[in-house]
This record gives structure tokens, C-alpha cells and sequence, in this order.
């Protein structure tokens, strides 16, 4: 274990320590735990290597290429949980591995849950975090991917599109920069080129009343405003010191048309 810590610790790996205990517990044997430690020795996010990532007090299943659940998106998943109640249709866009739509699945009972995704392997791991709480996966670009049934139906649209503006990925930190899929990233010359286009539509598949909540930077906070309200949706945003979070909640006319 000591050599293994000092591997880590050298390669630049801060927790050090727990790095290697959840390392050693993911390996199958000792071939395998140096396969584990060379992926990550060479940077690839400690999640991916070891196959899961914490969000939310749950277990989200990843893997090489996908990007990772931040800390971060625990303030958004529990807004949108705050306002989903018993049985609500939940739409999580841009859903990655779909760890947004189980957190609130698992917080709020009996919820329809529909997860989309343009990348297929991340709906690889997105099917396997949904499915304990019966939700479906669906693929294709943004609101294309959704079942015409769910229009004007979802209560709940949750979404972290991807808002780092394209001239700013060369300063990510290299575990994302490297090892995630640059369209999980850029967000466009301002960073808000996918905001946009999510918020052009959403009132078209949100029921009366129904809310869309994405995750936006304080300094993008205006711009990602403007096109939700352009959408015709009320516009509020919630933030949060703790996790060094902006959210803005967008709310549909209570009745439609």
C-alpha cells in the first residue's frame, strides 16, 4: 500500500490515501490493481478508473470517456427534487450517465422518469443509473431524442448542459480537458450556445406550471436568463455557497397556449 500511496502522491493525486484504498478495493487482483494505478497515474479520472462516482449519497456506474458527476450538480439535483412531487414526469437532457434524473428519482416516489443523451456511451451507464427506478433512456440531440407523448407533459426539466466557453477547455483541469468528450464541455464562443437552443423549445414540452432548472456559471448566469425568458418562461435563480453553484429556474405559464 505504502508504494502504491507514493505512486499516487508523485503523479500529483492529493488524497493520496484514499485514492489507493478505493483502488485497491476495485481490483480483481494484483495485475489488475497496476492496470488500475498506470490509468490513473497517467490522469484519467480516479472515477472512471474504479468504474463509479459519488453524487448525491449514490452510486453512479461510469467509465473511460464519459464525463464524470461534479459535486457541483448535487445543488442542482436537489432544486429540482425540492419541486417535483409524487408521480411527476422528469425529463433529464443532456443526461450524461443519468446521474441528475436518479437523484431526484430517488428522493421523490413513483416519479416517470425519461433520461436523454446524444452519446451513446454514456446512455451505456445512463441505463444502469436509471433503471432501479424504472426510468427510460432515450437518444438523439436535445428534444429530438424525446418521445412525442411527453410534450407539453414534463413537470420537471433538468438539465447541465455543457457552459465552459470554447476558448476557456485548454484551461480545464486535465483530468476533464483529456479524458471527457469535448461536446460534454464546450458550450459554445460565450458558453451558452446549448442553453440557448434548450431553452427555445422547453416550453413546448413543459406542462402549465412545469419548471426547467439548468446549472449556469455565476458570470453566465445573465446570458443563460435571457434565453430562458426569450423561451417565454419566468425566470428565477437560486444559488449556493456550499457547492459554489448557480441555478436558474425557469417556470412555464400555469396555463397553456
Amino acid at each position: 500500500m505504502a508504494t502504491l500511496v507514493e505512486r499516487l502522491r508523485a503523479a500529483g493525486c492529493v488524497f493520496a490515501e484514499e485514492e489507493a484504498e478505493l483502488l485497491t478495493r476495485a481490483a480483481r487482483d494484483e495485475g489488475h490493481l497496476a492496470q488500475l494505478l498506470a490509468r490513473r497515474v497517467a490522469g484519467e479520472p480516479l472515477e472512471t478508473v474504479v468504474g463509479w462516482a459519488e453524487f448525491c449519497g449514490l452510486r453512479m456506474e461510469v467509465g473511460a470517456g464519459v464525463f464524470v458527476p461534479r459535486r457541483r450538480s448535487e445543488f442542482l439535483a436537489g432544486q429540482a427534487a425540492a419541486r417535483t412531487g409524487p408521480g411527476a414526469v422528469v425529463v433529464d437532457l443532456c443526461c450524461g450517465v443519468g446521474a441528475l434524473g436518479a437523484a431526484v428519482a430517488s428522493r421523490v416516489p413513483g416519479v416517470e422518469l425519461h433520461a436523454a443523451d446524444i452519446d451513446e456511451g454514456a446512455l451505456v451507464y445512463a441505463r444502469r443509473n436509471v433503471a432501479p427506478y424504472g426510468g427510460r433512456v432515450h437518444r438523439g440531440d436535445l428534444y429530438a431524442a424525446l418521445p412525442d407523448s411527453l410534450r407539453g407533459r414534463v413537470d420537471v426539466l433538468v438539465v447541465n448542459a455543457p457552459y465552459v466557453p470554447t476558448d476557456e477547455i485548454a484551461f480545464l483541469p486535465a483530468e476533464a480537458r483529456d479524458h471527457e468528450p469535448t461536446a460534454t464541455l464546450d458550450g459554445g464562443p460565450d458558453g451558452v450556445a446549448v442553453h440557448r437552443r434548450v431553452a427555445a423549445q422547453a416550453a413546448r414540452w413543459l406542462a402549465p406550471g412545469g419548471r426547467l432548472l439548468i446549472e449556469t456559471s455565476a458570470r453566465q448566469s445573465p446570458l443563460t436568463a435571457s434565453a430562458l425568458t426569450s423561451g417565454g418562461l419566468a425566470v428565477r435563480a437560486v444559488t449556493s455557497d456550499e457547492f459554489h453553484a448557480t441555478v436558474l429556474i425557469g417556470t412555464a405559464p400555469a396555463t397553456a397556449g
